[in-house]
């Protein structure tokens, strides 16, 4: 039988419908029998396309005796973050202040006023790698509110007092000047993975607005005509364009690298991600004129008007990262899969020029990915380049065409008037500068819903 979730439209909110959970929606009945019951509130935040989202209702929310448990000390609350962004930002910081990190999806243990208490990330459904099973931290929470509620409202006075401290700017006395960007620069630069391009280590997130930035200083001409800042970005792009992060097949980016080498992804693609490293990758063709720069662009709004595309004119939102209940499974491949898709003689050299192995690098399948580009591998290997261009792009468009008939994720069709905003500024950039008619077309026909349906 379904819960209350059954009548939402969010598509996160309803996949969570028939758990046996007794979840509310957000809103003044949940929080009104928390008040009358003084029980206290499990809120459960994350978004349709988070695969530990999925594994921990798979594991904990579909769970009998883990609902049961739920359903008698708590009133539980889910909220798609997308929808509530408001929300999710209130609760993030407050578990971030508990924990010292944050992420989906997000556990939150609230008074019946809507005050935090305890929280954190994704609870396994017994004692695991040092984390508490969910069952024992649900009874732990619940002992505690019944039994401790001065130490309950001395935590929830102290978060209080510093929530909302992170994200005050101070007020400044000293004038603005271009030292500012200088030290940006030198901050991004002493961070930068010289090796895979990129900042920081593992898990490593596409930071297109860095990028963006080092783009602009280049632009500038601190360094001249190239420099280390040009440098980065070429680098960053390259390696993400080369790596699994990218979808080789169907174009888009999933949404970070689980390693430092851009290769294992969280295989969910969002939207905003996606119009982000378009125009980036648009930016960087326009300053460096690398067909690299200008192919990836290309790929990625061709990908979002085939997939990502409401007939109405509106973006959807995200495409989940799980298939048939495993993370990944649309997107990879075996190397007999693809011989038998392309033949041997051109299945093997796709294989070897996408690092497809029988072993794989992805859970015994492959991830698609490229050492480097058609030229240069052509050469190393003794082969023509014309003659390799025509096997990866007759190999990428029949793989495309197997891969439509697997089990698709599920996409996310809620449409979001700031991602969509990203998007429609992407389309009309592009649409200009490479001078694409059906760009120009989609950015219309997305202009269009806006003004009538938002």
């Amino acid at each position: 039988m379904p819960n209350r979730l059954i009548h939402e439209t969010s598509p996160y909110l309803l996949q969570h419908a028939h758990n046996p959970v007794d979840w509310y929606p957000w809103g003044e009945e949940a929080l009104e029998r928390a008040k009358a019951e003084d029980k206290p509130i499990l809120l459960s935040i994350g978004y349709s396309a988070c695969h530990w989202c999925h594994v921990m209702e798979r594991e904990s929310f579909e769970d009998l005796e883990i609902a049961a448990l739920m359903n008698e000390c708590f009133v539980s609350i889910k909220v798609d973050r997308e929808e509530r962004p408001d929300l999710d930002a209130v609760y993030m910081e407050a578990v971030q202040m508990l924990t010292g990190s944050g992420g989906w999806p997000m556990t939150v243990f609230l008074t019946p006023e809507g005050k935090p208490f305890s929280g954190g990330t994704y609870f396994p459904p017994e004692d695991r790698h040092g984390m508490p099973g969910f069952p024992r931290l649900l009874r732990s929470v619940s002992e505690a509110y019944a039994n401790s509620k001065g130490e309950i409202g001395r935590v929830t006075q102290q978060l209080a007092d510093r929530m909302g401290r992170f994200s005050q700017m101070l007020d400044g006395t000293v004038p603005l000047t271009e030292d500012v960007l200088h030290e940006a620069y030198s901050n991004l630069a002493e961070g930068f993975d010289s090796e895979n391009g990129g900042l920081g280590a593992a898990p490593k997130f596409p930071q297109s607005m860095s990028l963006e930035f080092l783009l602009r200083y280049h632009h500038h001409g601190y360094h001249g005509a190239s420099g280390p800042d040009l440098d980065m970005v070429e680098l960053t792009l390259e390696k993400m364009a080369q790596g699994g992060i990218y979808d080789q097949i169907g174009g888009g980016f999933h949404r970070y690298s689980t390693d430092g080498r851009w290769l294992v992804p969280h295989f969910e693609k969002m939207l905003y991600d996606n119009a982000l490293l378009a125009r980036l990758y648009l930016h960087a063709h326009l300053v460096t004129r690398q067909p690299l720069h200008r192919r990836i662009a290309e790929e990625t709004l061709d990908y979002v008007l085939r997939e990502m595309t409401d007939p109405k004119g509106g973006f959807y939102s995200a495409q989940d990262a799980d298939s048939e209940g495993e993370e990944g499974r649309f997107f990879v491949w075996t190397p007999e899969e693809i011989r038998a898709a392309l033949g041997d003689d051109e299945g093997d050299i796709f294989n070897s020029f996408f690092g497809v192995t029988s072993h794989g690098n992805f859970e015994g399948k492959n991830i698609l990915n490229m050492s480097q580009e058609v030229a240069p591998y052509a050469e190393g290997h003794g082969l023509p380049p014309e003659g390799l261009q025509r096997i990866v792009d007759r190999g990428k468009r029949v793989l495309r065409e197997t891969r439509e008939r697997r089990v698709h994720p599920l996409r996310d069709d809620k449409v979001l008037a700031s991602w969509n905003g990203l998007m429609l500024h992407s389309f009309t950039e592009a649409a200009v500068a490479l001078g694409r008619a059906d760009y120009l077309q989609a950015a219309i026909k997305n202009a269009g819903f806006f003004v009538e349906a938002m």
